[in-house]
């Protein structure tokens, strides 16, 4: 299944991907969204179609900025969106909190109090949006706070400054300082190779068509103001676990001078791996699926989310960073239930602006054993996960594939 996926990416980068995926049962779940998406399709579903965000792991929900410059917690990656069973989110979600807890050394009882109470989340939300009125439901922004109120009030202070901190540095300012340096008077990206590399003539003429595209598929008023900033350098970026051998672009532009720097990452996008067992997207552009789940999916977005195609090769383009704070897996297993619970919040809110929450709720029921079955998934997911990621191990071991990770600088 993985290999099928690298016929539309980079060759020589798909040691790394395996590398990556190699690692451990964690990264293996990580980029194998296609390997689930098969077991999923193998078992009875509900027929309870939601706009599916496809990779609900635990990793996939952060902050990041509202266009009214709020820090919003939602889920943050759409590359898999389609519309689907909604309980195929949920059990992607849960098997994801005991794959990260067991790859943090958790106890397996805390890995199950996480799940339980991610799941009581999801199926109270379900039930309060069951209830509440289409606008409510729609306009619903689970904002910063909301998200530190889950913690227990002596942490939450300790949440608020780790919050702060990373979202100061997590802009386009803060990735000048870290990515760019000086060559010649001229503000450049650094290269990094084989993670960050300069483009080639071939990728530097698919880079414009790309971006030139991109630009006319903006409203008109976004278009403006996207001029006010000057294209001055762009590198191929390695990116994520299941995403590395995509086509990804990170463009550097300036608006007044070097102190108003805007960053923008155009990314490759290939069929979702639901397309199989769900039917194909009635989109004909498969960066046009991306960017209509994302909007479908998350209460705010982006300002310059846009999607294109040159040649055969879609491609969605989103700002790089936009004050986004990523949980980071060794930070984040000590609070892994608090974090499951604003998850599982979150979740219930994308799948009743796109579902029909009622029904859902009438599903789930007023019992145990929605909780229970999804308890009992989750954990026989992960003891399967680990199995798939040994088969992985072993073939890097034989010289069946090639693997490679690069050392970082």
């Amino acid at each position: 299944m993985l290999a099928r996926q690298n016929a539309i990416r980079l060759a020589d980068l798909v040691p790394i991907r395996y590398g990556r995926m190699a690692a451990s049962p964690w990264n293996f779940y990580r980029g194998a969204a296609a390997v689930m998406a098969s077991d999923l399709a193998s078992r009875p579903n509900t027929g309870l179609t939601v706009q599916l965000c496809g990779d609900a792991h635990v990793l996939n929900f952060g902050l990041w900025a509202t266009p009214e410059r709020q820090l919003s917690f939602d889920l943050r990656d759409f590359d898999e969106t389609l519309p689907g069973p909604f309980e195929w989110d949920v059990s992607r979600l849960v098997a994801s909190v005991v794959v990260l807890a067991r790859e943090c050394g958790l106890k397996e009882s805390l890995a199950a109090q996480a799940v339980a109470k991610c799941l009581r989340s999801y199926r109270r939300g379900i039930a309060g949006y069951a209830r509440s009125k289409q606008l409510d439901v729609w306009y619903d922004l689970i904002t910063v706070d909301r998200l530190v109120a889950v913690f227990k009030p002596e942490e939450q202070e300790q949440v608020w400054a780790h919050v702060n901190k990373k979202a100061r540095r997590r802009t386009s300012a803060g990735a000048v300082r870290k990515l760019t340096e000086m060559v010649d008077g001229r503000i450049r990206i650094t290269e990094d190779p084989p993670l960050r590399v300069g483009l080639s003539g071939a990728e530097l003429e698919l880079e414009d068509g790309v971006f030139t595209a991109y630009r006319h598929s903006l409203p008109e008023y976004r278009r403006h103001l996207l001029d006010r900033f000057s294209l001055v350098d762009v590198v191929r970026q390695v990116v994520g676990v299941g995403s590395v051998g995509m086509r990804v672009f990170l463009v550097l532009l300036v608006g007044r001078d070097a102190s108003d720097p805007l960053f923008l990452q155009i990314k490759q996008a290939g069929p979702s791996v639901y397309e199989a067992y769900c039917g194909e997207s009635h989109h004909a552009n498969h960066g046009e699926r991306v960017v209509v789940g994302k909007r479908l999916i998350q209460s705010a977005t982006d300002i310059f989310v846009g999607f294109t195609s040159v040649g055969a090769d879609d491609f969605y383009v989103r700002q790089f960073r936009d004050m986004k704070v990523i949980p980071r897996a060794d930070l984040l297993a000590p609070r892994l239930a608090e974090f499951a619970t604003a998850s599982g919040q979150v979740l219930a809110r994308a799948h009743a602006r796109t579902g029909d929450p009622i029904a859902i709720d009438a599903y789930i029921g007023n019992g145990r054993r929605f909780d229970d079955a999804l308890s009992e998934f989750a954990a026989a997911y992960a003891d399967q996960t680990t199995r798939d990621h040994r088969q992985l191990q072993d073939a890097v071991t034989s010289g069946a594939i090639e693997s490679a990770e690069p050392e970082r600088r």
